[in-house]
C-alpha cells in the first residue's frame, strides 16, 4: 500500500490583514479616509488619514476599483467611485423616514407633553412632514402637510440656518444646532428645533416641539433642548450619520 502522501500544514493568515472581516474592515477605513469635500486624494494622504501603510492600500484598491467602490485617475489620485453613489440613491430610495422618524416625535411628547414636528426644506419654506400633538386641551396644534416660510418660528430658522444663510443669527444656529423661538410664529406659542444632518453634511431636517409660551420658562427651555437635541441625533444614526 502506497505511502499516505503527507500534507504541509496550512499557514495562519488570520494575520496577515487580508483575510476574513479584516480585510472587509481595513476597505471600509480606506472608504471612511473621504470626507465631505474631498474630490480625490493622494495615497500619502489616504495612508495618514486611515492609519494604513501604503502597500496595504495599493492592494485593497485593487478589488475596490473593480467594483466600483474606487477610482485612480491618471495623476495616481484615488477618487470615490460611483457604486457607492448607487448605493446610496438605493439606501435613500428605500428608506421609510415615517418608520423612523413618528416613533421620535412620539417619545417628545411622552417626555414633554408637548407637540412635536418634523419640517424638510423646499424652496423658501419648510413643509411638515410628519407630526404628533399634545394630548393637552390648550397646545400648539398643527398638521402633516402644513407649510412655514423659511426663516419663521424655531424650525423655520433651522432651516433656512442650515440652508446657507448668512449672517450672525444662521451662523449661531449653525454652531449651536438648536433655536428657540418665543413668540414668532404665533405670539401665544414657543417653539425649539434641532436640525437633522445626513450622513452627506446635508441639511435633512428639522426636529422640534413646540406649545404655549406661557409653559416654556429657563428650566423647561433647557430640559427640551437637550431632549431635541437627543432626538435628532439618535434620528442621524438611524440614517446614517454616526457624527464622525
Amino acid at each position: 500500500m502506497a505511502e499516505e502522501t503527507k500534507r504541509k500544514p496550512r499557514k495562519n493568515r488570520a494575520n496577515d490583514g487580508f483575510s476574513g472581516v479584516d480585510a472587509v474592515e481595513r476597505a471600509f477605513k480606506l472608504l471612511d479616509a473621504f470626507n465631505s469635500g474631498d474630490s480625490a486624494l493622494a495615497l500619502k494622504e489616504l495612508s495618514q488619514r486611515s492609519g494604513l501603510t501604503k502597500t496595504t492600500i495599493l492592494r485593497l484598491a485593487v478589488s475596490l476599483e473593480k467594483f466600483g467602490y474606487m477610482a485612480k485617475d491618471a495623476e495616481g489620485l484615488y477618487h470615490l467611485g460611483p457604486m457607492l453613489w448607487r448605493l446610496g440613491s438605493l439606501f435613500r430610495q428605500n428608506l421609510d423616514l415615517e418608520r423612523i422618524i413618528k416613533p421620535v416625535l412620539e417619545d417628545l411628547v411622552a417626555k414633554t407633553e408637548e407637540s412635536a414636528s418634523f419640517y424638510i426644506p423646499r424652496g423658501d419654506y419648510g413643509i411638515c412632514l410628519y407630526r404628533v400633538n399634545s394630548k393637552r386641551l390648550a397646545r400648539d396644534h398643527v398638521e402633516a402637510g402644513d407649510i412655514i416660510p423659511m426663516g419663521l418660528g424655531s424650525s423655520g430658522q433651522v432651516l433656512r440656518a442650515f440652508s446657507g444663510a448668512r449672517g450672525a443669527l444662521p451662523s449661531k444656529i449653525r454652531e449651536e444646532r438648536t433655536y428657540l423661538s418665543m413668540g414668532e410664529r404665533d405670539p401665544d406659542v414657543a417653539g425649539i428645533a434641532a436640525a437633522i444632518i445626513g450622513p452627506g453634511g446635508e441639511v435633512i431636517g428639522s426636529l422640534s416641539v413646540s406649545g404655549l409660551l406661557t409653559r416654556f420658562d429657563e428650566e423647561r427651555v433647557e430640559i427640551y433642548r437637550n431632549l431635541v437635541l437627543e432626538a435628532a441625533r439618535k434620528i442621524e444614526y438611524r440614517l446614517g450619520n454616526d457624527g464622525s
